[in-house]
């Protein structure tokens, strides 16, 4: 297998997009990731989607975001795993110039949710449950957060209080970047009196009903030098790892441990030939906030029920040992579903190449980023590393 390098970047804005289509969002996003590349050409294409199926009528975007971009003819195809689409077509990108058959590769992760009624994003966001026993009894993402959350308060002895750091977190990084949705720290008065959404779980709880687009330029590292030599230092994906556990919760061993974050970290790890002591920053994916706390203790930043008192402790701060959401996060830079992914390892591409200004995380030479499907079937990690 050879090296892989992300070799360009590009993004959106995340916001609420009413008069651009799939279609300009993914275009905008793969037209600055080529342009920061410096590729001439571009050998394959994957797109990263969710829900444009229920949400927007249309298939095939491989081939719709081709032709946009005025690629017809090359190979594209689009991914889904929920809300981790965009992390699996980067690996599925990375296993294609890996293993030799294409030099390049754009991938892209592109969402639009915020057209639809919220009725209709909350019952195709369902979807990333299991239909037959638990979406078909009215469960939702949120509400099987909600009902993970409580088993946790409860399990651990853990105060509700204590989650407040991950959207403190969250809010206070994305303060500093211009692609975020919400740039406004929280007091935690504030949080304390927000409005519950499925109780214990509250609005500054979950990320937000959003659109984006995020996208990479792949190049094998043995072709890195017919690439300019002014750009941007390129990035190298020291791992590509994807595992999956059981779709319904209640199928699972335990319920509040991410068996697939856990070993897809580990085989990141392995591949890399780092442990989490390297890492000095992680994109995880806080969708919610058990998410997150329970993304920290499968990863091992924190051990088992630890996850919420850990961060409270100042663990997940810009200036902690393991920080986090650096740019915002799902929560606060917003979590465009299938695009999500993208995002995060943007965003590291951006620590590593010191393009993140007061958020800049110093000395940073590796990060993790993990995105997950739903509420933990899927889960994809990358790590990147200064080449």
């Amino acid at each position: 297998m050879r090296e892989v390098t992300i070799v360009g970047i590009g993004q959106i804005p995340v916001s609420e997009y009413w008069t651009r289509s799939l279609r300009h969002m993914a275009h905008d996003a793969l037209m600055a990731a080529w342009q920061d590349s410096g590729v001439e050409e571009v050998d394959t294409l994957y797109v990263g989607n969710a829900l444009a199926d229920e949400l927007s009528d249309q298939k095939q975007l491989g081939a719709l975001v081709a032709d946009f971009i005025g690629q017809r003819g090359i190979a594209a195809a689009r991914v889904e795993a929920g809300d981790a689409s965009g992390a699996l077509a980067l690996h599925q990108a990375y296993l294609a110039v890996a293993s030799g058959m294409y030099d390049t590769a754009l991938v892209v992760g592109v969402e639009q949710m915020s057209a639809a009624l919220p009725v209709e994003v909350i019952s195709a966001t369902a979807r990333f449950l299991d239909q037959e026993y638990e979406a078909t009894m009215g469960a939702t993402l949120n509400s099987i957060f909600a009902l993970m959350m409580r088993r946790y308060m409860y399990e651990y002895k853990v105060p509700r209080d204590a989650f407040f750091a991950f959207p403190s977190t969250a809010h206070q990084n994305a303060v500093n970047n211009p692609n975020a949705m919400f740039r406004k720290a929280i007091k935690e008065s504030t949080y304390k009196r927000i409005a519950m959404i499925s109780e214990p779980l509250n609005m500054f709880d979950v990320a937000p009903i959003c659109d984006g687009a995020a996208a990479v330029m792949l190049c094998a590292t043995d072709k890195l030098p017919v690439l300019r030599h002014d750009g941007p230092p390129p990035v190298r994906i020291a791992a590509s790892t994807v595992a999956t556990d059981a779709v319904a919760v209640h199928d699972r061993q335990d319920p509040l441990f991410l068996e697939a974050a856990f070993i897809s970290s580990q085989l990141a790890y392995r591949q890399a030939t780092l442990n989490q002591t390297d890492i000095q920053l992680f994109e995880l994916h806080d969708s919610s906030s058990i998410m997150a706390a329970l993304s920290l203790e499968a990863c091992g930043l924190a051990p088992r029920g630890e996850g919420a008192r850990a961060a409270a402790e100042g663990l997940i701060a810009l200036d902690g040992p393991a920080p986090i959401s650096t740019m915002g996060g799902l929560k606060a830079r917003g979590n465009p579903a299938g695009a999500t992914g993208i995002y995060q390892v943007v965003e590291i591409a951006q620590q590593l190449r010191e393009e993140t200004g007061a958020n800049h995380i110093s000395g940073a030479q590796a990060g993790l980023a993990q995105s997950i499907g739903g509420t933990g079937a899927t889960a994809v990690t990358h790590i990147l590393t200064q080449l």
